[in-house]
């Protein structure tokens, strides 16, 4: 081969293998473009969502009363048995006395606006909670066991399904118990009923209200 038609051969491969090695960039649709999924952070044994944090807290959020018990009528369809990661549960409809300690987490704007398994819109800004198997509604006082603050809350809503937790809270009920920055804390839980005078009882002090579809 004459020495030109080998030169330009020889330029002909590296110009190919150039190409062949060069990176494409990615286009916006492309699955190497896309943002990666916001992961949620492990703390103290809850779900902390970092986008979970209120953005605008209102003025006074301490200042907002704790849940008044009231008789209610259950909802049928938020009590039967269900299941949920993989456990079953169900909820006892009984008027028995119930009290427990384990952690409690809380749930915040990513559910705000979001129908609970009462039917009800959650309002991160109201004295509420999730429980796998209290009633819907029920009522019941909750106690931070390391900074000894209380708050009556109404249960309208399921969960956490998470072994090692045992309630949810409102964004509000949380951060009157004061851990909203730790996202979970140990807490000591008793289903209150409502009482003459305004007062709770931690028994029942009338014949239960019954069932309602």
């Amino acid at each position: 081969m004459k020495p030109v038609l080998r030169w330009l051969w020889l330029v002909f491969v590296s110009l190919v293998l150039v190409a062949c090695s060069t990176v494409k960039t990615a286009s916006a649709t492309s699955p190497s473009s896309a943002q990666p999924t916001k992961k949620t952070v492990v703390r103290n044994g809850a779900y902390f969502q970092k986008d979970d944090l209120a953005e605008h807290i209102p003025v006074n959020l301490n200042l907002v009363p704790d849940a008044v018990p009231q008789t209610e009528p259950l909802i049928k369809a938020a009590n039967l048995p269900y299941a949920a990661m993989g456990m079953s549960f169900r909820p006892d409809t009984s008027d028995k006395p119930f009290k427990a300690t384990g952690r409690a987490s809380w749930y915040g704007k990513k559910f705000h606006g979001r129908r609970t398994t009462s039917g009800e819109r959650y309002d991160m800004y109201a004295m509420t909670a999730a429980h796998p198997t209290l009633p819907i509604p029920s009522y019941a006082g909750v106690t931070n066991l390391k900074n000894g603050e209380s708050v009556i809350v109404r249960i309208n809503d399921r969960g956490p399904f998470h072994k090692s937790r045992m309630m949810d809270l409102s964004y509000a009920a949380a951060s009157k118990l004061g851990f909203i920055q730790q996202g979970s804390a140990k807490v000591a839980v008793e289903r209150v009923w409502p009482a003459n005078g305004g007062e709770v009882a931690t028994r029942p002090v009338s014949n239960p209200a019954g069932t309602a579809g």
